[in-house]
């Protein structure tokens, strides 16, 4: 069996992999960063990222820490990763501009990481950070066929 920590991806095929997530292309999520160890991710947000009272729903927050903590360990483990476990802590709500999620890998084994991500929203010339997140990141043998099915 082949040792799935060798293979390391370029952004470009980061970009392919989000690329290919429908929630992703949904939500308008980019990759702006992905190497040795970090991945940075981005969504402007619009009015369907809103919850009730105007702030960007939590759910989308959360997300997106779930998506760069695990590119973030992607960069330094290998393609074939999935997340273990994280929890969001949000700071203070985000409205408009543009959410961005930097995540690093904290430390990482062959086949597991810990990560960290910082979201921030940026908008009008200013940075805030509005949530930060931990998870733990784990080598999978061979990803799950996208069609639902267990079944290669």
């Amino acid at each position: 069996m082949e040792d799935p920590t060798t293979d390391k991806l370029t952004v470009e095929q980061a970009r392919a992999v989000l690329a290919a997530q429908p929630f992703a292309q949904h939500v308008g999520t980019e990759i702006t960063e992905f190497e040795g160890g970090a991945a940075t991710l981005v969504i402007d947000v619009g009015p369907e990222h809103a919850q009730q009272f105007g702030f960007v729903h939590g759910g989308v927050m959360a997300y997106l820490a779930d998506n760069a903590l695990t590119f973030a360990a992607g960069s330094a483990l290998g393609p074939n990763v999935l997340t273990g476990g994280f929890t969001v802590t949000y700071l203070r709500p985000a409205r408009g501009g543009r959410l961005r999620a930097h995540a690093t890998v904290t430390d990482a084994t062959r086949r597991q990481a810990v990560t960290r991500c910082e979201i921030y929203c940026d908008s009008d010339g200013s940075s805030t950070i509005c949530a930060v997140a931990q998870g733990t990141v784990r080598v999978v043998e061979r990803a799950l066929p996208t069609n639902g099915s267990r079944e290669p």
